[in-house]
């Protein structure tokens, strides 16, 4: 009955479609002057056969031919190839008109227009056959792609699969206040019926690629911050260049993946051993870009490419009349948002995250055993907007939107699933390093040097690395189109001091002083610069080696490292319970800085100075930045609580993919994960 039913669906589906296409084009052949449809003798609407000919041939040619075209042009970039989306369509459209003689072409560029909007149409009414909402149009993708795909699913009385659904740098504290003000009422909904919602502390490098590094991988040492200086080899890596993504995971491939066992990577910046990825960075070099970048299997749909690029431009316009009203109202803090920056939103919000979202509606479809997805647009626009402004949130509120679409698909799935979502950080905001304090950290640096200097050489380039605005979005979005600039903070000519940042983590290197130098030869090399350096305001303390042992220096007092004996006042106490301890481990990374910069962090306003020009930053420690957000099904085993560190993290995510629940039936299975359709079994919570 069920198979009959479906069938029943998927015809009314398609006559639907094809009466409603035929429709269209008549209206098209009214408005577009270059095409005309041969009359009948069809007395009601003469031009109605001609029509309903047409639309059924080129739907047949996109079902058929469209596939084809697109893996032919799978080589190049998403720009290109939304200019090869339309161009592909005409081309179909033109062969239509060829075959079926039932029309007139007197201006050849209609064909390419009525092809385009057709297709417009066609996506428009298949949402409408379910409903006007984004989550029934995916289901009805689910739909579809079950045919397509049927070999390659699972068995429904396999174990529970794991879907883990990252939200890119959003708060512990931040979600819990968009709950309590229905921003985001799917992520409510889990947390108050069948989910437990809980904190967890990020190590020092707060940020994506430390957090992914360790959650996918097992392992983030060495890792000391989202980009850092190596003086054996003259390096920078920037976790935005997938060489030298792949280099860390070449480094930990003697830890199994995460995603290693059937899994998939989707939208993150490393594979977790999976060997299915779509635009995850470790895999977009060279050859690669086809299958690690993934656009192919999206754009295979001429619906989904024109959906996303309407989508994009409606972001475009959003972000251009979004910052305009900042700087009307005089907001602050805020930032730069021009350039390339609407673009880079546009990619994160729209494309990045449909491109990412409909594989993983595929790995569903298929019964993967391990699916981690990572939803990057909230992080890239906090960044510029603020951490809970009206804009960020909105955001948000779009992506709960497609968390409430997995969720429905995993509803349908053959397989059951455990659903986890988590994010990788938090992010604090506050007016940047620069806007307080007139220079950046690398020019303060280069002015602590000397008093003598004069402002030509405080000012001179080179000496600061730190990125513009955007820099993380830019590069993410860089790499996914295989673009030179996605590596070009990869190397620096060595001589003077190496500023890095990251949030407010700075990172200042001599490679003029081999290994790693300690306060003695730091201050006969630059005097005065640790002094000057621990007595700006905008700066916490400092991470230096000594002879005894490493220590953090602060403005009126200073920890020894090894003992944790405090003299005067104690840097850390503001930075949380766990700070000595993070800074102990980063203490022992190959790669740690001559000098560690741990930004200042004032407490009366939770605000932070970030060395990036970012409303919302994060990378090093003070407020929200280092608290994300874990939710999991209350069926499963809780985490150790505190839960430190994102590789304490992956081993609770290996423990519930690998957990078992009994020799239980395969509908017992699919409750457990999936019941009430809000995957995971629990008591209603009060």
């Amino acid at each position: 009955m069920r198979t009959v039913s479906g069938m029943v669906r998927v015809l009314v589906e398609f006559l639907v479609l094809w009466g409603s296409s035929a429709l269209a084009i008549i209206v098209l052949d009214r408005i577009l002057g270059g095409i005309t449809l041969d009359p009948s003798g069809f007395a009601p609407i003469p031009t109605l056969p001609a029509a309903l000919a047409l639309s059924l041939v080129f739907g047949l040619f996109n079902a058929a031919l469209w596939p084809v075209m697109m893996r032919l042009m799978s080589w190049i970039g998403p720009v290109l190839l939304f200019v090869g989306v339309f161009v592909a369509g005409g081309l179909l459209m033109l062969l239509t008109l060829y075959l079926v003689p039932l029309a007139s072409v007197d201006r050849w560029q209609d064909a390419f227009f009525l092809a385009a909007l057709l297709s417009l149409f066609t996506s428009v009414v298949s949402g409408a056959i379910a409903s006007r909402s984004d989550i029934a149009y995916r289901v009805m993708q689910v739909r579809r792609q079950r045919f397509r795909l049927r070999r390659h699913r699972v068995l429904a009385d396999a174990l529970p699969g794991l879907l883990c659904i990252q939200i890119d740098g959003l708060g512990y504290d931040v979600l819990r206040r968009a709950i309590a003000d229905g921003v985001t009422p799917g992520l409510a909904k889990l947390v108050r019926e069948t989910h437990r919602l809980m904190p967890w502390q990020t190590d020092w490098s707060s940020q994506t690629g430390a957090t992914q590094l360790g959650v996918l991988h097992g392992s983030n040492h060495n890792v000391p911050a989202f980009r850092w200086y190596d003086k054996t080899t003259g390096h920078i890596s920037v976790f935005s260049n997938p060489a030298d993504n792949e280099q860390r995971e070449l480094e930990r491939s003697d830890i199994p993946g995460l995603l290693a066992s059937d899994g998939a990577s989707r939208g993150n910046l490393f594979t977790g051993g999976a060997h299915d990825n779509v635009l995850v960075v470790s895999r977009m070099r060279g050859a690669r870009l086809g299958g690690g970048a993934g656009y192919r299997d999206y754009f295979a749909d001429p619906a989904s490419a024109l959906r996303t690029v309407i989508r994009m431009v409606a972001e475009l316009q959003r972000e251009i009349r979004q910052s305009l009203r900042q700087k009307r109202k005089d907001i602050r803090p805020r930032v730069p948002r021009g350039g390339l920056y609407p673009f880079v939103r546009a990619f994160a919000t729209v494309l990045a995250t449909d491109v990412a979202a409909a594989a993983v509606v595929g790995d569903l479809i298929k019964g993967r055993s391990a699916v981690y997805l990572d939803l990057i647009g909230y992080d890239e626009v906090s960044h510029h907007s603020g951490i809970s402004r009206p804009e960020t949130l909105a955001v948000l509120t779009k992506l709960d939107d497609v968390v409430e679409m997995l969720l429905a698909v995993v509803a349908q799935a053959d397989r059951p699933y455990r659903v986890v979502v988590l994010s990788d950080h938090g992010q604090s905001q506050g007016a940047t390093f620069l806007q307080r304090y007139g220079e950046t950290l690398g020019q303060l640096v280069i002015r602590l040097e000397s008093t003598r200097e004069s402002d030509a050489v405080r000012h001179r380039p080179g000496s600061d690395l730190s990125p513009r605005p955007g820099a993380e979005g830019r590069g993410y979005a860089a790499a996914s189109v295989h673009s030179p600039a996605a590596g070009e903070e990869a190397h620096t000519s060595t001589g003077e001091p190496i500023v890095l940042g990251s949030g407010n983590l700075g990172l200042i290197y001599f490679p003029d002083l081999p290994g790693r130098a300690d306060i003695h030869a730091i201050e006969a090399a630059h005097p005065g610069l640790l002094t000057g350096l621990r007595e700006h305001h905008g700066i916490g303390f400092l991470l230096v080696a000594a002879p005894g042992g490493s220590v953090v220096l602060g403005p009126h007092g200073q920890v020894d490292l090894t003992t944790g004996e405090v003299t005067g006042d104690d840097p850390l106490a503001v930075m949380g319970d766990d700070a000595l301890a993070k800074v102990r481990r980063t203490d022992t990374f190959d790669n740690v800085a001559d000098i560690m910069v741990g930004g200042a962090y004032w407490t009366d306003t939770d605000e932070v100075a970030a060395f990036e020009e970012q409303v919302g930053s994060h990378g090093g420690m003070g407020g929200p930045q280092s608290t994300p957000f874990l939710i999991y099904p209350a069926d499963l085993p809780a985490p150790p609580a505190p839960l430190h560190g994102a590789e304490m993290v992956h081993k609770v995510l290996v423990g519930w993919r690998d957990h078992s629940t009994g020799p239980h039936t395969a509908e017992t299975r699919r409750d457990t994960a999936t019941r009430g359709g809000n995957l995971g079994r629990a008591r209603p919570r009060g």
